[in-house]
């Protein structure tokens, strides 16, 4: 059951990519809070950054380690737009993030053309024998609306 607080921060991370699309990055972001407050709210930064590991999730797990002057962010929680790729997962796995809560899965980004290995984080949590709690599915209408707005400022020309 979704509670009142995904929903809550889960609209940070989508009004996050939404301010990235506006910038001309593509459509995910993520927010790490630690009980009730947002540590770190970031979207991709990949094509500004020319660095294909600046996903919203990897950045915000920097920007929180930092803030929190620490590499072990137990008891946080990170909220993403879409299902973490492997490589976000296992970021969040050496991280210790205790929960992870997205969106759309990952083959959605799949379908509009991202280039997704389609391993879920399901069966990366099974293979890892992780402990990292899972919450799928948190207002994924709203998730996926950030891939036709993102493709819309494309086709705009808007970058």
């Amino acid at each position: 059951m979704m509670s009142l607080q995904d929903k809550k921060f889960m609209r940070l991370a989508i009004e996050k990519a939404k301010e990235g699309i506006k910038k001309g990055q593509t459509p995910f972001g993520a927010c790490i809070v630690k009980g009730d407050k947002v540590i770190a709210c970031c979207h991709n930064l990949v094509w500004k950054n020319t660095d294909i590991t600046a996903h919203a999730e990897i950045t915000a797990i920097r920007q929180a380690c930092k803030r929190l002057k620490r590499v072990d962010l137990s008891g946080c929680v990170i909220y993403s737009t879409c299902e973490p790729c492997p490589m976000c997962f296992v970021a969040c796995h050496w991280a210790r993030i205790s929960r992870i809560v997205f969106g759309c899965v990952i083959k959605d980004a799949k379908n509009y053309g991202f280039n997704e290995l389609q391993l879920s984080n399901l069966k990366l949590r099974q293979l890892a024998k992780n402990k990292i709690r899972i919450t799928p599915a948190i207002l994924v209408k709203e998730n996926i609306k950030l891939f036709d707005f993102w493709q819309k400022q494309a086709r705009s020309g808007a970058y």
